[in-house]
């Protein structure tokens, strides 16, 4: 039995991917009715449409992106820099913003840095503008991002995530300061003479508006101001510190920067004995999906990232049209959620 000839000319046909006059020709419409249906033009009749939509499926056709920003000058493709993406805030941020950029129709570019310099931060926006995005958005949780995004040379509109209310783009963030102040005042209100806190690493600024919250809060109470704890974010560090607290028995309250150092504390604290909340109350920052399942559930503040994300993707859409330069900076406020670590002061 001979095997096939060599060089000769299969008599299969090739396979291709369907084009657009495909669809016009299925559907029974011309190739502008196919791409006003596909550019969303308002002028269509509803069966066309349905007609066009059908072959589009039936099909499986896939518009070609690249041509059409050829012809439209439009990439529907947004970019981001992230930092920090394996801590939760971050992670968070950039999750939301990928889901309100598909909610509104946008493709997401992500370049992902080890550090926010200004060096760093610029080669990656040159990097997602060589990707042709159509606007940046810049998480950036560090103090020293907020003096790299300020030095930013971009022809494309960038709109800062978490970087505070000195930033000079466009920025969304959650207010921390409020949400660290309301946290304290609430263990006060409980009856505690004062508060401690464990305060996140130092250069972020969650860190510093956090204690700068807890703070006021204090001085507002006439409450004495104890010696900060610092942590890097880790439920380790929280552990440390929370050793270090217990063995002073007249600490009756914490404040924790985040979730995760508050799980190190609250371990620290069962090891040492201290009963929470009859011995000590706590109160964390995030509301991380596992807080409610903390021994005891944890009290805390949470933060709404899928908020943020919409909230930095329809002000960036706004800087897109020439809109929003009357409302560059949007704080989002955090609520208190109130579960069983807190409780009044032991009498």
């Amino acid at each position: 039995m001979r095997g096939p000839r060599v060089g000769t000319a299969s008599t299969e046909p090739e396979s291709r991917q369907p084009v657009m006059a495909d669809v016009a020709r299925v559907a029974g419409v011309s190739h502008q009715t196919v791409s006003r249906v596909l550019n969303g033009a308002p002028h269509v009749r509803p069966d066309t449409r349905d007609r066009v939509l059908a072959a589009i499926r039936e099909l499986d056709y896939r518009p070609n992106s690249a041509a059409r920003a050829l012809v439209t000058r439009r990439s529907q493709t947004l970019g981001v820099v992230s930092f920090g993406s394996a801590l939760y805030g971050p992670a968070s941020m950039l999750d939301g913003i990928e889901q309100a950029a598909r909610s509104a129709g946008y493709f997401v570019s992500v370049a992902s840095l080890r550090s926010l310099d200004s060096r760093s931060v610029q080669e990656a926006v040159d990097r997602l503008r060589d990707q042709g995005v159509e606007g940046i958005v810049v998480i950036a949780p560090q103090i020293s991002a907020v003096s790299a995004v300020a030095k930013l040379s971009s022809a494309v509109p960038v709109v800062a995530v978490g970087s505070g209310s000195q930033s000079r783009v466009p920025m969304v963030a959650v207010d921390n300061e409020s949400g660290a102040l309301a946290a304290t005042r609430h263990l006060l209100d409980l009856g505690h003479a004062t508060v401690h806190h464990v305060a996140g690493p130092p250069g972020w600024l969650e860190t510093k508006t956090r204690q700068d919250g807890w703070r006021k809060a204090l001085e507002a109470g006439g409450a004495e101001v104890p010696p900060v704890q610092s942590g890097d974010w880790s439920a380790r560090s929280g552990y440390e510190a929370g050793l270090r607290i217990a063995e002073d028995p007249l600490v009756t309250a914490v404040f924790c920067a985040n979730d995760h150092m508050a799980l190190g504390l609250l371990r620290a604290f069962h090891e040492a004995g201290r009963a929470i909340p009859g011995d000590i109350s706590v109160v964390g920052f995030d509301d991380i999906p596992e807080a409610a399942y903390f021994a005891p559930p944890l009290t805390t503040v949470r933060q709404d990232f899928g908020e943020l994300g919409r909230r930095a993707l329809e002000l960036l859409v706004e800087e897109l049209t020439g809109v929003g330069h009357a409302r560059s900076h949007v704080l989002i406020s955090p609520e208190m959620v109130l579960r069983r670590s807190a409780g009044p002061v032991a009498r």
